[in-house]
Formats: structure tokens, sequence, C-alpha cells
């Protein structure tokens, strides 16, 4: 079978000594950065990529995808000892994580996230095993059409999924694509929104972008909050479940292994999403819907198993089609095109080593972050006490470097601190700034699918109706944006009518 003898490929790539070393490095850092409240994947891994810029490829995204789900493990700890997510995917586990360490059982809630994680881990990685190479073929077959509508489609989604308003999500939508259109035509070959500023000629570079909207908008929200908080509990004490725990928890983290990998799959759904989902799920099968914000076990399992999982299948659409599903995909969407690498249908037949190695490594990574996670968890709470202002400085400094080094070009520290501001801003305005990295990223990939498309079909749209994936793709958009403003108009008249109704 073509999976199993690629995933054998991969094995011999992964467990090389550089390879492995890579792996451990990335599943340590993932885990330190889910543990220190305030620093995100997404922001680790912009800090973080240009150190990997001389490494080859494939150890390169081992590296970066090991800190993406080795944060996933990681933010259980301050989320179920601090009531603090170490990332947004565990705001989840404090509502339950955190009543269960109050009530005197921090080992358990502890324990059931680290093996839901594993268990969500392995069942994502399987899925991406056998998912990502039939896509990978279907997908051969796009064209302009084609790629245009699956952008537009996930612009939607992005727009739709990671934010609390809609409109706000649209409007970060529309400047993310503003941005990217700054530097010269693709087509035309000219200069735009340039201003006569010679470095905007070149555009925006993806690096400041990011580590200004991730990394040091982080710092500048975390600083202001100067997060004062108390350990539950600096013993944490037996680290393992009963057999009751266990035959409470178990469903729970399949079924949210299973949800949290087919949300992940969707661009803007992510780890965040899934955990809520698998969340509201557990709570509508159980017995005792009361137990849940009380300190319910199958309130950590599911939620925590969902975020792993999703975190793996949003490798599919980056792989297999070259669209990033969030923001922390997206950091690894532009190391692989840093290092020569295009992300897409092709990457299997072109770069063998580097799908198949990243798969098998995640086999790898989810057994080394077992072993992190549950023996090593009395190191973690003591990580725990680090104070902020000696975390800041040097996420600054990494900042600054890592930027200078990926083009030696001082306007990119000036961009990544105009941004970062701009970013606090965005945050204190309840804007997210995720829909905007990826519309920053999908733009480039947008407007040339559309461009070319106009010129296959000679100016005509109906090329995007003429296709049947284009079709269905567009179809099913405009369903979708139908549908919401239905919803709109519908909420709005009951607000109209709900207040003659007072008067």
């Amino acid at each position: 079978m073509e999976q199993i003898s690629g995933l054998l490929y991969g094995f011999s790539v992964a467990l090389t000594w550089s390879n492995l070393l890579f792996c451990f490095l990335g599943a340590l850092v993932g885990t330190l950065v889910g543990v220190l409240p305030g620093l995100g994947p997404a922001a680790t891994v912009a800090l973080l990529l240009p150190l990997t810029f001389k490494l080859e490829p494939v150890s390169a995204i081992i590296m970066l995808a090991g800190i993406f789900y080795g944060a996933m493990y990681g933010g259980s700890t301050t989320s179920i000892l601090l009531n603090i997510p170490g990332e947004a995917a565990s705001v989840v586990t404090c509502i339950d994580g955190y009543q269960m360490a109050r009530k005197g059982r921090p080992g358990p809630a502890l324990a059931i996230a680290a093996i839901g994680s594993f268990i969500a881990g392995t069942v994502g990685v399987i899925g991406l095993n056998f998912l990502a190479p039939p896509l990978a073929d279907f997908a051969v077959r796009f064209g302009p059409p084609e790629y245009f509508t699956l952008t537009l489609f996930g612009l939607f989604l992005a727009a739709y999924l990671a934010s609390t308003s809609m409109v706000k999500g649209l409007i970060m939508v529309c400047l993310g694509l503003l941005l990217d259109m700054i530097g010269i035509d693709p087509i035309a070959g000219i200069p735009r929104f340039s201003f006569g500023i010679l470095p905007l000629q070149e555009g925006l570079d993806f690096v400041p972008l990011a580590m200004g909207l991730f990394g040091i908008t982080e710092i500048l929200i975390n600083t202001e909050r100067a997060m004062k908080t108390e350990l539950v509990t600096s013993k944490v004490g037996r680290i393992w479940l009963s057999m009751q725990d266990w035959t409470e928890a178990k469903w729970a983290a399949i079924r949210g292994s299973v949800i949290g990998f087919f949300v992940g799959l969707l661009p803007g759904g992510g780890a965040v999403i899934g955990s809520m989902i698998s969340y509201a799920v557990e709570k509508r099968v159980s017995k005792h819907p009361e137990k849940f914000g009380q300190g319910a076990i199958e309130g950590v399992a599911g939620p925590e198993a969902a975020n792993n999982s999703a975190a793996t299948g949003s490798f599919i659409p980056l792989l297999t089609l070259g669209i990033p599903g969030n923001p922390t995909i997206a950091m690894i969407f532009a190391a692989l095109m840093i290092h020569g690498v295009t992300p897409g249908p092709l990457l299997i037949v072109e770069k063998p080593e580097i799908f198949w190695g990243v798969v098998a490594s995640m086999y790898i990574g989810n057994g080394v972050l077992l072993l992190l996670n549950l023996p090593l968890v009395g190191i973690w709470v003591q990580v725990l006490r680090v104070p902020y202002f000696i975390l800041a400085p040097f996420v600054v400094l990494l900042c600054i470097v890592g930027v200078y080094s990926t083009r030696t070009n001082v306007f990119d520290i000036w961009v990544m601190i105009v941004f970062g501001i701009i970013g606090y801003i965005f945050r204190k305005l309840a804007f997210e700034p995720g829909p905007l990295l990826l519309a920053f990223v999908l733009g480039t990939i947008s407007e040339r699918a559309f461009r070319q498309s106009l010129l296959m079909s000679k100016g005509s749209p109906l090329i995007f109706f003429e296709r049947p994936v284009s079709a269905a793709l567009m179809i099913l958009l405009l369903v979708l944006v139908g549908t919401q403003i239905i919803f709109l108009l519908r909420r709005k008249t009951q607000s109209i009518n709900r207040f003659r109704g007072g008067g």
C-alpha cells in the first residue's frame, strides 16, 4: 500500500540523528511555550523562523511542527494549575481542569490531559497519513479557477470562524489582502501602493509582519496584564488515573480526537474551535451535565484531545493544497517557501522526504511529548515561577535579531515595531490578527489564480461556475454568505420588534 511504504520511507528520514534531535527540540520548546502563559505557538514559530534558515528543509519543518503540537500539549499545565491558558486552544481546559486542581486532583487532571493529547495526536497522524495522499492526487487536477474559489472559501471561513464578529473578521481579511498588494504587480510588473518608498516596492515581508502582530503584540498585552497569579499547588502528587477516571474519560478523548481532526481541516477552524465544539458535545452527551464546570474529567479529556488532533489535521490542507488554515500553519507555510519548497499537491511526488519525514516525525514526537509531560510535570510547575519581566526583554531581543537576519534590512525592524503597535490596538478593540495574516498569505495565491482564470476565459467570470469543483465551492460559498445575511437581517428585525414592544 502506498501510504505504508511512504510512511516507512518517512521513518528512515525522521530516525536520523539530526532529525530526531530537531524533533525533540521542537517538542521541548513547544511544551515550554505552552506552559509559559503569554507565548502562543504562532508567536514562537514566528520568533524561531529565522533560526531555521540554515537547516535542511525537512529538519526545519520537523522542528516547527514539533513546536506547534507541543504547545497544544503544554498549554494544559497552566490551564489546570493557574487557570490561565498557556495558549488559546487551552481556554476550555481551564473550566474543569482548574476546578479539579482546586479539589486536590491536579494529578489526574494533568494525566488525562497528556493521555488524551497522546490519543488525539495518534488519531490525527493516522488521519494525516491515510487522507493526505488521496487528497493530493485529487488536487493535482486543480487549475486556477479551483484555486481561486478554494482560497476565497478559505478566507470566508477564516473570517467566520476565527472571530467573534463576522464584520470584524471580514475587515481583517480585507486589510490582509490590501497589505499583500503592496509591491510589484505580479502580472503587469508595476509598483502598487509603494508611495515612492523604495523598500515597499519589494512588498511587505511575512516574517516582520508575523513577528509584529504576534510576537511584539503578545509582549505588550502580557506586560499590561502583569500576570499576577498563584499556583493552586506547588506539589502535584500522583500523576496517574484511577480505573474510574479512565472509564469516565476514554470516550470523551476519542470523540474529541475525531471532532478536532475534522475541524482542523477547515481554514480558520483549528484547535480553538475544535476544543469548544468538543466541550459542548461532551456536556450534551453526558448523563450528568451538572458536573461540568465543577471538575468533570470529561471536560478536560475532550477539549485537550480536540485541540491536539486539530493541530495535526490542519497540516492536511497545507501539505496537499498549499492552503494554510491558521496563523501557526501560515508560519510553517512561509518556512517551506523560504526553503524553496512549494506546498501543494505535487509535494508528495517532488519532495517525498519532506512530506513523509514530517508525518513520521509526528508519530515519534507524540511519544516524546507523553514522556515530557507526565514524568517531568514537576519541572514545568517550577518553570511557571519565571517572572515575566525576565522573559519579555529576551523575547523582544529574539524578535529584533530574527527580523534583521531575514533580509539584513533595518526597514523590516520598523515594520515589525509598527505592526506590533497596530496589533496591540487591534487586540484592545477585539480584532483578531489571525484572519489578517491568513489573508496576507492567501492573497498572492488568490490574486494570481483569479487573474489567470480571467485570462483563460477572456474576461468571463462564468469560468468559476463551468468547472465542477470550482462551481461546487462557489455555490457553497454563496449559500453560506446568503445564510449569514438572512440570519443578520432576522436578528435585526427581532431587535426592532423587541424595541417597539418595549416602547
